[in-house]
């Protein structure tokens, strides 16, 4: 009789911890108020007490090393973004596939899939080419509206085309390897690239926009050389974790110092050499060479003290603390959904009833495009996959899969009012109306909606590249 009552109190906890936390989002608390608040509330009816909670929680933080990458990917996408890497991206993406049908629209795309594979981040993504290449196809007679829908969905790809920070908070979550999450992450992020670009050419062939002539070889080899050294970030990344030269959270601190060195020393975006260039007019190739031997330690060293690099700090410091908060309020939350015994209760009413593999990714994918209407990923992902990770085992789904379709779930986040931060930024930039933003993109979240039900059923897609490299860890 006892276990009964207390059953049902604790189901009844659970009701009030969700409805409290719809609530909130409903009423637009901030995302980590409305996950920390009612988890503070419930935990306090239900023990009496809270002493242990933030123990519990800083405990959870203590043991999810992994979370340390996230300041330093951080980092490095803003030293990036400000230190002219966008730009010469775009020109490049712009001599590759500037004279297809769509030109512009595609290499709008492709800029994107090359900026995400640097920033991990989407909202940067969109940040950094958004306004080069928005501006750039609106001078084309691109429609805005078009612009600004693919843009914005393009942008998505900076979670799913590694590396990735939502990748790192899964595999923290569910102690999977991250190595194996960024390389699972190359062939759909690339496929969902060349399915924006070929839905591009499609979308733009009865309108009358402007084309571009061929680039010579020699302008394509000239613009990737400019790109090269912002691009090698990601080879260095991928190869030296693959290799084992280092952790991931050592490649988010490499990527954060090699992002300082290229914007401020060699692109010259940011620091004492902003807008000097390498050769002056009239100047001799020796004497050049003799002057960059000075300027580049004294940029390397004395910029860490220069304003834009104090400004970058500043950036980088305030995407991480709000990043940090909602996740230290989102451990906090699945805590006490772990007290209340509800992680067991959903994986015992699954087990119970021989619920078949597709039906429950399925589920899955709904319940995270719901959520991801309201919610931030990192967050989302640190609720849900310690709940569907041991689930998902025990039905036999490979957990690399199972993060893969968990970011694309993401990814048509980012651009799924209210909530969906690519639309905010999209607005900015274009200087439109969010509800136009939402309309530009709706073709398009219905086309990533599509790749999404291709990758939950077809997970070779996801596993083939790391069971080549790394072998098949899960059978």
């Amino acid at each position: 009789m006892l276990e009964t009552i207390h059953s049902m109190l604790v189901a009844q906890a659970g009701l009030l911890l969700i409805t409290l936390v719809f609530v909130m989002l409903a009423l637009r608390v901030p995302i980590g108020v409305a996950l920390g608040l009612p988890s503070i509330i419930v935990i306090f009816l239900v023990s009496g007490k809270i002493s242990g909670l933030a123990t519990a929680v800083v405990g959870a933080m203590n043991d999810k090393f992994l979370l340390t990458a996230i300041p330093f990917f951080v980092l490095s996408s803003v030293f990036l973004a400000g230190g002219g890497v966008a730009e010469r991206i775009v020109r490049f993406a712009i001599s590759a596939v500037g004279h297809l049908r769509g030109g512009l629209a595609s290499a709008g795309v492709f800029a994107c899939m090359l900026f995400a594979a640097l920033s991990g981040s989407s909202p940067a993504t969109v940040a950094a080419i958004g306004p080069i290449a928005i501006r750039g196809m609106e001078k084309a007679h691109y429609p805005q509206r078009l612009a600004v829908g693919i843009i914005s969905t393009a942008g998505t790809l900076g979670i799913l085309i590694p590396p990735s920070i939502v990748m790192v908070v899964y595999a923290a979550a569910t102690n999977e390897s991250v190595g194996r999450l960024f390389i699972a992450g190359i062939i759909p992020g690339l496929s969902a690239g060349l399915l924006l670009m070929l839905s591009v050419r499609i979308a733009v062939r009865r309108l009358a926009i402007d084309t571009i002539p061929r680039a010579s070889l020699q302008t394509i080899l000239r613009n990737a050389s400019g790109a090269s050294l912002g691009l090698l970030l990601i080879v260095l990344i991928l190869l030296g974790i693959y290799s084992g030269w280092f952790t991931p959270t050592e490649a988010a601190a490499f990527a954060a110092v090699y992002g300082f060195i290229v914007a401020s020393c060699l692109y010259r975006g940011i620091g004492f050499l902003k807008g000097q260039p390498w050769r002056k007019k009239r100047e001799g190739y020796p004497r050049a060479a003799m002057r960059a031997l000075w300027q580049i330690p004294f940029a390397a060293t004395c910029g860490i003290v220069h304003g834009d690099t104090r400004a970058s700090l500043l950036e980088a410091a305030k995407i991480t603390l709000m990043l940090m908060f909602i996740i230290f309020n989102a451990l906090m939350f699945s805590h006490v959904l772990i007290e209340l015994q509800l992680p067991q209760q959903i994986t015992e009413v699954i087990t119970s009833n021989n619920l078949p593999p597709w039906l429950f990714l399925l589920i899955v994918n709904l319940l995270l495009l719901v959520g991801g209407q309201f919610m931030e990923p990192s967050g989302l992902l640190l609720i849900v996959a310690p709940i569907v990770h041991p689930i998902a085992l025990s039905l036999g789904i490979d957990p690399i899969h199972l993060g893969i379709v968990m970011v694309v779930n993401m990814e048509i986040g980012m651009i799924t009012p209210p909530v969906g931060l690519n639309l905010f930024v999209a607005s900015t930039i274009a200087k439109m109306e969010f509800l136009t933003v939402v309309r530009a993109v709706v073709p398009w979240m219905l086309l990533l909606l599509a790749f999404l039900m291709v990758v939950t059923y077809v997970p070779f897609i996801s596993t083939a590249l790391p069971d080549a490299l790394y072998g098949e860890a899960f059978r």
